[in-house]
């Protein structure tokens, strides 16, 4: 005689089916975070590319060389755009063409400004996030006849399943440093991050180290960066500048001319907030850069004109509104002694293309 099966026992049943099989998931899930994590190796040779228009730098003319720094923030922030690790809406670009167009517009703007030497934050080549636009062959390419590249992946990170509605996905990111003449040798150093559930979300960081000979037997020493950003550990960043300073240093021993520029992550003016107006006491992350870690022989550059002062980052809670957005300078530069700046200001570009503006530096060789 067959036993009949109650309606609510087979409902019990489908419901420990579904978590069961949701358990499996997520913990599969889980699994491959974990087993695909890692960084890159500290110390990594890069393998400079394209094709430079001079052989080496001349220090001894007297002439104003020109360097233009960007993040150019993944080509997806344009002023309407906001990113959900800032309190904004958007976990991706709005869309493949968009990313495309503005990516173009980007190029456009770097042209523009004609410099001897570019130092690029934030450029995909396969993430989720740019719908796997090849941002850094796009640069490369626009400028393959006249500068020598050299691009070190910032991160490499498995696909996150965050937020639920719209996953970031896989992150794949790099700094490109570009020069109008020959880059001799590139190293790529991994800055200390945090460990622990941390290191997920804000991904690996790290520094360029490239060598640019010079026509007197010394070499340009452009040092390309992006700090991190989201660290619940506000020492990190320090450790990172800590990191930075000693490569200056031992770089300027031996008597190179040092320019470490890039995205610092840091308040570079010391309290952005009072000079653009809006506070940033709700925004932990872009604390005051530790002037005191400077090494001997160095000094801090950050753009900055109290007649007509620009911001170089906005906060990317929601879409530009220079009433409501925190502003604040974080791009800037370390420069040694033995290089004069002639100045250093901030395209104001009304963030039209970049959750950042380029920065502009123009120097000679004392």
């Amino acid at each position: 005689m067959n036993k009949r099966i109650s309606p609510l026992r087979v409902i019990l049943r489908i419901i420990l089916v579904i978590l069961m099989i949701l358990v499996l998931v997520v913990g599969g899930y889980v699994a491959y975070v974990f087993i695909d994590y890692h960084r890159l190796d500290d110390n990594l040779e890069l393998t400079p590319g394209g094709s430079a228009a001079l052989s080496s730098v001349d220090v001894t003319s007297g002439k104003t060389y020109h360097l233009t720094d960007w993040n150019i923030g993944f080509a997806a922030y344009t002023d309407q755009f906001s990113f959900f690790m800032d309190g904004g809406l958007y976990s991706r670009a709005f869309s493949e063409e968009d990313t495309i167009e503005n990516m173009n517009a980007i190029i456009d703007e770097l042209k523009s400004q004609d410099s001897d030497f570019y130092l690029i934050q934030e450029v995909d080549f396969g993430s989720t996030r740019s719908y796997h636009v090849d941002q850094q062959a796009m640069i490369e390419e626009a400028f393959a006849d006249k500068y020598a590249n050299a691009f070190g992946i910032n991160y490499d990170s498995s696909y996150l399943f965050y937020p639920i509605t719209c996953p970031i996905g896989a992150s794949k990111s790099g700094i490109l440093t570009l020069s109008s003449a020959d880059i001799a040798g590139s190293l790529r150093r991994s800055f200390p991050i945090q460990t622990g559930f941390a290191k997920f979300l804000d991904l690996d960081r790290c520094f360029t180290v490239s060598r640019i000979p010079c026509n007197n037997g010394k070499k340009l020493v452009l040092i390309n960066l992006h700090a991190s950003a989201y660290t619940t550990d506000d020492t990190i960043v320090t450790q990172q500048m800590q990191m930075l300073a000693d490569t200056i240093a031992e770089e300027y021993e031996k008597g190179n001319y040092v320019i470490a520029g890039g995205d610092f992550n840091m308040d570079l003016l010391g309290d952005s907030g009072s000079i653009f107006g809006v506070s940033g006491e709700d925004y932990s992350w872009g604390q005051p850069f530790p002037t005191e870690i400077i090494p001997d022989g160095a000094r801090l550059v950050a753009p900055y004109d109290p007649e007509n002062p620009v911001p170089s980052c906005r906060n990317a809670d929601s879409p530009w509104d220079p009433e409501t957005n925190f502003q604040i300078t974080i791009d800037g530069f370390i420069i040694t002694d033995n290089i004069e700046v002639e100045s250093c200001e901030v395209t104001d570009q009304q963030f039209a293309y970049s959750d950042h503006q380029p920065v502009q530096l123009r120097f000679r060789f004392k």
